[in-house]
């Protein structure tokens, strides 16, 4: 790899003086941008340009709309960018903010480095490594950049990931993939696009940094080592362009408030979205579905489950194990449209699986093909032919209008005028492995390993604007939503999320819930688990009540499943924990006032609505080492159960100010901050703390009535 050398630096001025940059030797150019007094923007564009001159991901302002086809990727509309204090430099030039300075060094030959500290302390938050900090490969498109790291360092971010927290010495692919029954704690890569990193340095420094790319890259964050160059980190980016945002903070809270508007904030999704939900993807798949699911309304009816939505799975489109995206087998289901008012009357809102891939036996495809409407063979021109759900099939193109127009069309004349509320993207990641395959990009042709996850992120989009629009044509005065399995940054202005198709087990309970909480860090808030486990076999009793116990206060709630033998994972599924299992639910719904006003937070402050207990206390440095417990919001920690025949929890309560404890939920026992404790945690009971002093607000139903997700504030409990 040739290592980036240029000539000297060269400011300039401009209204705020607020960029600099350096030609190298090729004709491209290496600038840097201050885009806020703790951001700033690196870009490295080669002699013929950026290899994809439009970004999808970057949405800065409230009032920013991302243009279908991309915004321009030089754009700097919606920062407010800041005046600037300009140095000369011995060994280069520095610019700094009232926040953020970086030192730009090099020059005259030498290989080109950043260093980003805090002006006042001169603490660093972010150093180069000296030596060769940017290279290329020419034949490949290979970027890399290197940045020194100390083993002290701790590193989270990068969406869907397993495991421990700290992602130090692990090496991971940003590469969304179909994972199907992954391993918890090492699986990777898994379903999500996200090349976000955040680091914690030895003095409690907090950075971010973003690479706006949509190619494969891979994080390296300590395994590699090098006899040459000392300790350091790389991200290499497979293809792409270099586009890399920096974000700096004293907390965990700043960098990923930045990173979130940076990227267009979170929706706010309907209240009933927050209920629970329950995925039968055994009834749906069964022959006689119509019956079993109107058997299933009357079961929850009259079992008195708390549920607020239905989530099909793509069972009404099957015909034996293939998959036929809106399409319904009247076999199955002869009355859609009554079914469907059956659930609407019971209370439960639906949402339907939907597939971006379509069979080449499906009743469009022909249609579809001769319009170009799917990912094509660059040389050939001819559809791309992948593998898919026990057939083979053509992914639809979602940078060529007719695609979109066709998917739009099918979602409301299929889905939302036979009584379902939200289409659910799934299976949406686009493994493509034609390296010939093309995608249209609205004339201007991108190789699909450019641009793989784009087309999640656009079939999200299309599926939100479609129930907007359909909503709307009906004056219906209620915030729409969707969900996706996969996508790049961006897909948290229009969906939920889930940490996909995990496996049943105790060990994907426990470290799920890290998968969850990295999600979080990394700016996705609204996100769950399959409750009880997708794959695999069958939850026995304990394991399933402690699942929902430890999802019950997760932001989405779904129990879904596909298991053999047409087993789904119910609520009774196991009459000696029935009761328990529902207790837990009731609990999610005495809680939702708080847990709605945390998505309101989300919104408002792009804050996660579930977070490590650092997040919320950076101080406390215990709070630092791996564990289980997390922070609902700012005042309430739960602490999950993720051991088989467990009945005590060893748990950490952080350090509180103004002496402050925290008090039991359940018994209002007060226990001290900044103490180990041995927890009771009875199969009936998740444990909870709340912070002393805390007003909370609770909700309770009317009496002899199911609890609901619009219950109003019954009470307001001081802690």
């Amino acid at each position: 790899m040739t290592p980036l050398k240029a000539s000297a630096w060269v400011l300039h001025p401009g209204a705020n003086a607020s960029d600099a940059s350096v030609s190298l030797g090729d004709g491209g150019q290496l600038s840097v941008v201050m885009l806020s007094p703790t951001m700033a923007r690196v870009t490295w564009a080669l002699g013929a340009g950026f290899r994809e001159p439009h970004t999808w991901s970057i949405a800065p302002s409230a009032a920013t709309k991302v243009p279908t086809e991309g915004r321009a990727r030089q754009s700097l509309e919606g920062f407010q960018r800041p005046a600037l204090a300009t140095k000369a430099m011995a060994d280069g030039l520095q610019l700094s903010t009232s926040a953020l300075a970086v030192r730009l060094i090099g020059g005259d030959g030498q290989p080109l480095r950043l260093v980003w500290s805090d002006p006042a302390s001169e603490q660093i938050y972010q150093s180069d490594r000296t030596t060769s900090a940017y290279l290329s490969e020419r034949r490949t498109g290979l970027l890399r950049h290197c940045v020194e790291r100390d083993p002290r360092e701790h590193y989270f971010g990068l969406g869907d990931k397993t495991g421990p927290l700290n992602l130090h010495g692990r090496r991971l692919r940003c590469l969304g993939q179909d994972s199907i029954g992954y391993d918890p704690a090492t699986g990777d890569p898994l379903y999500k696009h996200w090349p976000f990193v955040i680091s914690r340095t030895t003095d409690g420094l907090w950075t971010g940094a973003y690479y706006d790319t949509l190619s494969s890259c891979t994080f390296d964050l300590g395994c590699e080592h090098d006899n040459y160059h000392g300790l350091f980190r790389t991200v290499e980016i497979d293809d792409g362009d270099l586009d890399y945002y920096l974000m700096v903070g004293r907390t965990p809270a700043d960098v990923v408030a930045q990173f979130v508007a940076l990227i267009g904030g979170t929706h706010l999704p309907p209240r009933w979205s927050v209920g629970f939900a329950q995925t039968a993807m055994g009834l749906a798949d069964s022959p006689n579905a119509q019956q079993l699911l109107e058997g299933f309304v009357d079961e929850c009816q009259s079992r008195r489950v708390p549920i607020s939505s239905f989530h099909y799975g793509s069972g009404y489109s099957s015909r034996g194990k293939q998959r036929y995206v809106f399409t319904w087998n009247r076999s199955k289901f002869p009355d859609p449209e009554g079914v469907n008012a059956r659930f609407q009357a019971a209370g439960m809102r639906l949402v339907a699986n939907l597939k971006p891939c379509l069979l080449d036996d499906h009743p469009a495809y022909a249609e579809l093909a001769a319009q170009h409407a799917f990912i094509e063979d660059g040389v050939t021109g001819l559809p791309v032919v992948e593998p898919y759900w026990d057939g083979q099939g053509s992914h639809l193109d979602f940078t060529r209008p007719a695609a979109v127009a066709w998917w739009q069309q099918q979602l409301r004349e299929q889905i939302l005028d036979k009584g379902i509320d939200v289409g659910w993207n799934d299976n949406n990641e686009y493994a493509i492995q034609s390296e010939d395959a093309f995608t249209q990009g609205w004339g201007q042709p991108m190789p699909m390993h450019r641009s793989r996850p784009l087309h999640a992120l656009l079939m999200t989009r299309a599926t939100f604007e479609a129930q907007q629009a359909w909503s709307s044509q009906r004056g219906l005065n209620e915030p729409v939503f969707t969900v996706t399995r996969a996508g790049p940054p961006g897909i948290q202005r229009y969906a939920q999320t889930w940490s996909g198709d995990n496996t049943t087990s105790w060990a994907s309970l426990k470290w799920n819930i890290r998968t969850g909480l990295q999600m979080s860090l990394s700016g996705m808030f609204n996100i769950g688990h399959d409750v009880g486990g997708f794959y695999g076999p069958i939850p026995e009793p304990e394991l399933l009540l402690r699942w929902v116990q430890a999802c019950a206060l997760n932001p989405r709630m779904v129990m879904n499943s596909w298991k053999a033998g047409n087993v789904s994972n119910l609520p009774w599924m196991h009459p000696e924990v029935t009761e328990k299992v529902l207790d837990a639910i009731r609990l999610r719904y005495r809680l939702m006032p708080y847990l709605w006003q945390c998505f309101e937070r989300a919104t408002e402050r792009h804050v996660p609505i579930i977070r490590p207990t650092f997040f919320n206390f950076p101080e406390d440095l215990q709070c630092l080492q791996d564990n289980d417990e997390f922070m609902l919001g700012d005042h309430l920690l739960v602490a999950p159960v993720v051991n088989e025949g467990d009945r005590m929890r060893r748990l950490y309560l952080p350090q509180l100010p103004l002496g402050k404890g925290w008090v039991d939920f359940y018994t209002r026992q007060r226990l001290p901050a900044g103490q180990w404790h041995d927890a009771d945690a009875p199969l009936d009971r998740l444990p909870l703390f709340v912070i002393e002093g805390t007003e909370f607000p609770l909700a309770s139903p009317v009496a002899g009535a199911l609890p609901r997700h619009d219950d109003p504030v019954s009470e307001l409990v001081r802690f």
